[in-house]
């Protein structure tokens, strides 16, 4: 009997759209604004680098941080410090342009 009511109660959320969203694999996102998922193409090397730096905030403060929150943090920090980028010319240029206002000497 109580494996007919399971059944119904099934039955009713599926056709009343109620029910439970599969788990997906891994931790859930946790975000605290609307986002969206992109695909972008790095070089092996930038990959490289962002593990390495990944692996050794780890082991500097247990912290664990992956990729994404790596460039995102980037990212906003680039927005965030009001470098004026519109009159970049290309990648290089604009790569320039970032190393010498983080004080970098990359030409």
């Amino acid at each position: 009997m109580r494996h007919t009511a399971r059944m119904l109660k099934k039955r009713a959320d599926a056709a009343s759209g109620r029910s439970k969203p599969k788990a997906g694999r891994g931790r859930p996102p946790v975000h605290q604004e609307t986002w969206s998922k992109v695909s972008v193409v790095l070089f092996d090397r930038q990959i490289v680098h962002l593990d390495r730096l990944a692996t050794d905030i780890r082991g500097k403060n247990g912290k664990v941080f992956n990729r994404a929150e790596i460039i995102r943090a980037l990212i906003d920090g680039l927005i965030d410090s009001g470098l004026d980028i519109t009159a970049t010319d290309s990648e290089a240029d604009l790569r320039a342009r970032v190393a010498r206002r983080l004080g970098s000497v990359y030409r």
